[in-house]
């Protein structure tokens, strides 16, 4: 049992009525009766049909309030304008889940959104649960329970085994039912959630996280209807040591906003969705052949601490391919310690120890050289992970046992790795291996791609939960998009360092200024219209006297006047110019599902062009914000590449991490913040915003002032 009752009596209830139910095994409502009989499903099975007094053998019932009792479950396959009677009725006999097969609702627009919305309002008054309509059902195979038409099963029945599917569309999480079957692996339990009028993905995953028969979980999904709940969802399994595979179709990027914010542009809903899911422990991937080799490797619950692999390989130019593939996907292959570079060297002088270990084809004639590599690929190399690339000579009956009693005392002596062959021969011969607790591949690119899904989220888990942060407040937003200089204010209150600055509306206080601040400064138009001020010419830099402030704010005025005639201009800022540091991007954008969402990249011209970014769901501790801050693929800039200072790394993180939290704080009328370039001081000196635009949502402001 679980904390979802009403998943429980959806996935292994103990009695069933078929509303709608045929004695022809081919139809909707016949299919799930015949699947249950030929698994001899251990409840009972009440069809309702009122034409026949059987179907396929089994007294049958005119309604449901002829039932002999309330069935604990319920599946219904009538016509749509059927259903609410139908709901009533069972809702009255105290049924309290019911799969609804029945299509012809939210997925044929407006009117079938509002009986929806009716259906599940009607269950609620009977204290009931709703899994679709328009879904394909569920399969329990401990239980032989088969609350499903689909027609998968014709082919075949599910095996038994500790890996379970959460999918929005029934055929195709039927689909990945049959892949994982025709693969050997034990698929116990499958929930299709189609329209979720009720109950969604997230209760699916978060059941599977808590239930004691699923320890991987696969799940396909089209749309978060339930971001909270789903994100919770992966965090019970997390914390459960349950990987969660996820597979997110509808990758096609939203359309531009019209306000074209660098942050906006960088962060369409497929990136984020990847970002905020993986933030959550999910391994996100992009088809069902890389979902089922994640989920054989998961299947086996060894999920090693370190994050790197080592190659053991009868062939150079194998361990050339799986190092291009590792080196792809970012899995470590460090090399081996000098001195067991210069054992494995004494044992065999023409290998190559470094990492592919290279044992040659000698390992035919001496096996134990396997047994040797492998070892010290565990031991010394201390890699959470060794593919052995044998081909099909550990697919050979001849070779199989003097390569099983090699590699056997290995397996048993590290537990907590992975041995992986990546073996081509009898299926019969490479089942032997794997139920020595040996992965077997025939591919290595695919093999790679398993392992690092395998040591990331082995190692995630290793490195335990952020510490806990403070409380979002919520933030006063003023009424109409802020200028540069207002945004920096409300943005400093937060704790966002800004460079010196002064606001002026004529070019004598605009000297005054500069001299105040000392030269050289900057100066640009102010304007919550103008985003992009150095498109038009409205930024100029460098200024260092008198004459050239005043020239500068003529010339800037002017700008904007000719570019932008109809924009709102509430002055000119001057501002220090800074220098010696790293440019870098933070920005806020509201992501429709998520929320606010932050990124960080390198700043200036070049953060479109490189489109090296982290995203991460607001709001987040300075910790986290640390971990987003190296994860771009050019944090070596920033850690002091080639002999340049290395940035105050950690008053970049303090920044973000405060601007997460007025992002969590500000509500749903902020759409963007884009600070860019953000100034990277050299340790110890601080981070600077340079330039600030805060987007607001006109139509949440008209709805408020309502």
């Amino acid at each position: 049992m679980t904390s979802l009752p009403h998943i429980d009596g959806l996935i292994a209830p103990k009695s069933v009525a078929v509303i709608g139910a045929s004695d022809d095994p081919t139809r909707i409502g016949g299919r799930p009766i015949a699947a249950m009989l030929k698994a001899g499903y251990e409840g009972r099975i009440l069809p309702v049909n009122p034409k026949r007094e059987t179907v396929q053998g089994l007294d049958c019932y005119a309604s449901v309030e002829d039932l002999p009792g309330a069935p604990e479950a319920a599946l219904i396959a009538v016509p749509a304008r059927l259903v609410p009677p139908a709901i009533e009725a069972l809702g009255r006999k105290g049924c309290k889940a019911v799969t609804l097969f029945s299509a012809g609702f939210a997925e044929t627009g407006e009117a079938g959104e509002a009986a929806q919305r009716d259906l599940v309002a009607l269950a609620a008054e009977h204290g009931m649960r709703l899994l679709g309509p328009n879904t394909l059902g569920v399969f329990n195979v401990g239980i032989g329970y088969y609350g499903t038409f689909s027609s998968s099963l014709d082919t075949g029945f599910p095996t038994l085994g500790n890996i379970g599917i959460a999918s929005q569309s029934g055929a195709f999480g039927a689909h990945l039912g049959a892949l994982a079957r025709d693969r050997g692996l034990g698929c116990s339990v499958l929930i299709t959630t189609g329209n979720e009028a009720d109950i969604t993905v997230a209760d699916a995953v978060l059941w599977m996280a808590e239930s004691d028969t699923t320890d991987v979980i696969c799940t396909y999904m089209e749309a978060i209807n339930d971001a909270p709940a789903l994100l919770e969802a992966l965090d019970v399994a997390r914390s459960a040591g349950k990987p969660v595979i996820a597979l997110k179709s509808g990758r096609s990027a939203v359309g531009a906003r019209a306000a074209a914010s660098h942050t906006a542009s960088l962060t369409g809903d497929a990136v984020v969705a990847d970002a905020v899911l993986s933030d959550h422990g999910a391994i996100v991937l992009r088809d069902p052949e890389t979902m089922m080799d994640i989920a054989y490797a998961a299947s086996k619950k060894v999920f090693p601490k370190r994050h790197a692999l080592g190659v053991v390989t009868v062939s150079g130019g194998a361990g050339i391919v799986a190092s291009d593939e590792a080196e792809r996907v970012g899995l470590p292959m460090p090399a081996m310690p000098e001195a067991a570079q210069v054992a494995l060297k004494q044992v065999l002088p023409y290998a190559s120890p470094v990492n592919p270990l290279d044992c040659t084809a000698q390992a035919l004639n001496d096996p134990s050289l396997l047994e040797q590599f492998t070892r010290a690929g565990l031991d010394e190399g201390d890699y959470g992970a060794v593919l052995c690339f044998l081909t099909y000579v550990a697919g050979s009956r001849s070779m199989a046992d003097t390569i099983l009693e090699a590699m056997t005392p290995l397996r048993k002596a590290f537990p907590d790795r992975i041995i992986a062959f990546c073996a081509l021969g009898d299926p019969d011969v490479l089942q032997r291996y794997d139920d020595a607790g040996i992965l077997v591949f025939n591919d290595p690119c695919r093999a790679v791609r398993a392992l690092d899904a395998i040591l990331r989220f082995g190692s995630g888990r290793s490195h335990g939960r952020p510490a806990a942060l403070r409380e979002a407040q919520p933030v006063l937003l003023p009424p109409e998009a802020p200028d540069e200089a207002e945004a920096k204010a409300l943005l400093s209150q937060a704790g966002i360092r800004i460079a010196p600055e002064q606001a002026v509306q004529e070019p004598d206080a605009a000297v005054r200024a500069a001299e105040a601040l000392g030269y050289p400064v900057v100066m640009k138009i102010l304007s919550p219209d103008i985003l992009h001020k150095s498109d038009i010419g409205a930024v100029i830099l460098n200024i260092r006297d008198a004459d050239g402030v005043r020239a500068a704010h003529d010339e800037i005025l002017a700008a904007a006047a000719h570019h932008a005639p109809d924009a709102r201009v509430s002055g000119v800022l001057v501002a220090k110019q800074l220098s010696g540091g790293v440019e870098c991007l933070m920005g806020i954008n509201r992501d429709p599902t998520f929320g606010p969402v932050a990124v960080f990249g390198l700043g200036g011209i070049f953060v479109e062009l490189l489109n090296d970014v982290a995203l991460r769901a607001c709001p987040f501790g300075p910790e986290t914000a640390r971990d987003m801050i190296l994860s771009i693929r050019s944090a070596a800039i920033l850690q002091g590449a080639r002999g340049t200072e290395p940035a105050d790394i950690g008053a970049l993180a303090e920044m973000l991490s405060n601007l997460s939290i007025f992002a969590a704080g500000a509500g749903k009328r902020l759409v963007s913040i884009d600070l860019n370039p953000v100034l990277a001081m050299p340790e110890g000196q601080g981070a600077y915003a340079l330039d600030a635009v805060i987007e607001l949502d006109r139509q949440e402001v008209a709805a408020d002032a309502h």
